[in-house]
């Protein structure tokens, strides 16, 4: 969904320039920084993967090889894929092949620490119309005719695929409106359709697609499009902030009982996240919403990664537990990214449609330990490297 915010999930400061030119300058510091990667890959055995049920293995596999059409020519995929399709589907073949053609690699933070943070999305359903009337007054708007958007590798090839949102005024690119500018004064963008609630909106934005649920019973599937180029700041934060929840309490949930309690409040929230979201129209279909790979997420076993570590297609072993404690130890599939998916040992779980896939999505704030399941012979990701300056 170009999911989860999912999705703005792969923007760039508006101050990234400023700071490569700044990199340049000698600052007269006589200590020598320390360079190190983000992550590191912790070479493993195929017995230290925690079991999974056959069920499980079925269901991740297959949603991993639901994205091979997309991986087909992909160099480090591609023959893994057009192996994959022959394989038939018995929990003992497809543990063969994945012996047979994959190796194990453990994630591990950059301290050496194998647990990260695992959470959850979802596709919501809100209530909404296609004409603005006095119930649906809040606009859930396409991209705008004005924002201009700025490749930056072709200057920078170590930022390859980041880009500037910004808008022309005269001949000066300026920083695109922030999400509270947007909320105050609108913005040149079509409108697909009318929320009822700002929170909706809000919370539409952060799922990075969702569907409408309109008047005459159909609805409208929309889905991530663009991002106004700020960064992604969690409402719940500021709420944390300003002392109205304890950080262990922050769910959707809190943050929708503070809402309803605190309405002539909530344009402050909402303007504590300068970011904001645009969507486009997607067909209607009974098939998941469409992740960053363009495939349809399965439901429990698709995630959101950062793809600084864990590139899109990859197959993963996840290990945590539910909201009520649960074990969750099932393969999936990495087929979505995120604004706020950010880190070493780090994945969000797609639990899918409608309300009760929000309580878990909402809840979900676990533990746990992710392997990369990586062709054998094929050289691992190259991770960014970053500098300690203390």
């Amino acid at each position: 969904m170009n999911s989860r915010f999912k999705a703005w999930r792969n923007t760039l400061l508006w101050t990234v320039p400023m700071v490569a030119l700044l990199a340049g300058c000698n600052s007269g510091d006589t200590a020598k920084p320390q360079t190190h990667a983000i992550a590191t890959y912790s070479s493993a055995t195929w017995e230290a993967l925690p079991a999974v049920s056959d069920n499980d293995l079925l269901a991740g596999f297959g949603s991993w090889r639901s994205a091979c059409i997309r991986l087909k020519s992909d160099p480090v995929w591609g023959a893994t894929c057009a192996a994959a399709a022959n394989v038939p589907q018995t929990a003992d073949a497809i543990r063969g092949f994945l012996k047979e053609q994959l190796a194990v690699y453990g994630l591990r933070s950059s301290s050496g620490n194998a647990n990260g943070l695992i959470t959850g999305y979802y596709e919501p359903v809100y209530p909404g119309s296609l004409t603005q009337n006095p119930v649906a007054n809040v606009p859930v708007y396409g991209v705008p005719d004005d924002m201009i958007i700025v490749s930056l590798e072709s200057i920078y090839p170590e930022l390859k695929g980041k880009r500037l949102r910004g808008r022309l005024e005269g001949r000066v690119l300026k920083p695109y409106d922030d999400a509270a500018a947007i909320e105050t004064k609108g913005v040149k963008a079509p409108v697909l359709a009318w929320l009822t609630d700002p929170m909706d909106l809000q919370f539409l934005q952060i799922q990075g697609s969702g569907r409408i649920q309109l008047e005459d019973g159909r609805q409208l599937r929309i889905g991530y499009a663009d991002q106004n180029g700020h960064p992604y700041r969690p409402i719940g934060r500021w709420l944390v902030d300003q002392g109205e929840l304890k950080k262990e309490d922050v769910t959707m949930g809190a943050i929708s009982a503070w809402a309803k309690t605190h309405p002539t409040r909530i344009p402050e929230l909402l303007g504590s996240n300068p970011s904001y979201v645009f969507f486009s129209r997607n067909p209607d279909s009974n098939e998941g919403p469409r992740g960053s790979l363009n495939v349809p997420l399965t439901s429990g076993y698709s995630v959101a990664v950062d793809r600084k570590v864990i590139p899109l297609g990859s197959l993963l072993w996840l290990s945590t537990t539910r909201p009520d404690g649960s074990a969750l130890v099932r393969p999936v599939a990495a087929q979505d990214t995120g604004g706020a998916i950010t880190g070493e040992v780090r994945a969000d779980l797609f639990w899918g449609t409608g309300d009760a896939a929000g309580q878990l999505a909402g809840d979900m704030k676990q533990q746990g330990q992710i392997w990369m399941l990586w062709p054998k012979g094929a050289a691992l990701p190259q991770l960014p490297q970053v500098t300690d300056t203390k």
